[in-house]
């Protein structure tokens, strides 16, 4: 058997996937109620006024909404039980359609609402009454407050003590989470950045502070889409556990009596609520198999007691023949 092959593998103590499940699931329909029903007056009220900001914000949601399906896709692509094909099972779907909504943000969301503010500036419009603006991007911020209010209070569900907002969105593993975090942010500053744009547009009589708003939030955009394509591209591509846990799970096997050092401790996250880990330990020297056996078990269920997201452990080979007398 080589080094770097299994010796032992672990199957951590099972845990309990409802609690979150129900949870991603929750921000991903309350996203989607609240951009759908906000893309279909957007565009109306455009349709009425004219404006440019507008139309961007109602191209912004229609991409919101088109994301928030991608999303509940990949959830329930990344729930299928593992096979002989995937033995490690799909949670990597997830992160595979998050990604694709970064694209989607960048493409769609940003490009698009670009493209219409420059030829806006090129074609200007004489400005017009911006009441049935203000309300509809009132209502837009009540729908998108209520939203990133729902994806925020699951992230402080795994915030820790002195970490803000933003650190907690980029330690989370929980791709469905964050993606409408990021999306409800930008929606809600680029709310912001639309009635900025009317307002000064209507007050000084100037046609060109509407379409800027709309390049303005195409920036905001894309600006949103790379933040969530880093996000999502480093899970997709192996990111580890995370430091602070690889310490105290290192601390647990250093506690043992039976560990005589813990050379290199790596992680992968395979999915929100899956983590596969390899350890390479070196046991006291003397002891026999069985009393190795022990201890490994011992580790997994220690490890499995305290992080219940490590649902396979593998020993280096090497270990167990450094305990041979």
């Amino acid at each position: 058997m080589k080094d770097d092959q299994q010796a032992q593998p672990a199957q951590a103590a099972p845990q309990d996937k409802d609690g979150k499940k129900e949870g991603g699931n929750k921000v991903i329909y309350a996203a989607l109620v609240a951009n759908l029903g906000i893309a279909v007056a957007k565009f109306v009220v455009a349709a009425i006024t004219g404006s440019a900001a507008m139309l961007a914000e109602g191209i912004h949601s229609t991409v919101d909404t088109g994301n928030e399906l991608l999303l509940m896709l990949g959830e329930k692509q990344s729930a299928k039980p593992a096979d002989a094909k995937h033995p490690f099972g799909y949670g990597k779907e997830l992160y595979f359609w998050a990604l694709m909504v970064a694209l989607s943000v960048f493409s769609l969301g940003g490009g698009f609402s670009i493209y219409h503010g420059i030829h806006a500036i090129q074609n200007p419009e004489p400005v017009e009454d911006p009441l049935w603006n203000y309300l509809v991007l009132g209502v837009s911020a009540c729908f998108e407050g209520y939203s990133w209010n729902v994806s925020r209070k699951e992230l402080n569900k795994k915030r820790k003590p002195g970490a803000s907002l933003w650190q907690t969105m980029r330690a989370s593993k929980d791709a469905t989470v964050f993606t409408v975090f990021i999306e409800d942010s930008a929606a809600l500053i680029g709310l912001g950045i639309a009635a900025v744009g009317i307002t000064l547009g209507y007050l000084f009589d100037n046609p060109y502070c509407d379409p800027a708003a709309s390049i303005l939030i195409g920036v905001l955009l894309v600006g949103a889409a790379f933040t969530l394509g880093r996000e999502t591209g480093n899970l997709l591509v192996g990111e580890s556990m995370g430091q602070d846990a690889i310490k105290r799970v290192r601390g647990i096997f250093e506690d043992d009596p039976a560990v005589l050092c813990v050379d290199r401790l790596m992680s992968m996250q395979l999915g929100p609520e899956e983590v596969l880990l390899t350890a390479a330990v070196q046991f006291k020297r003397g002891m026999r198999i069985d009393e190795v056996e022990t201890a490994i078990e011992r580790l997994q269920k220690a490890v499995g007691a305290v992080f219940p997201t490590i649902r396979h452990i593998y020993f280096e080979s090497g270990a167990l023949r450094a305990t041979m007398p």
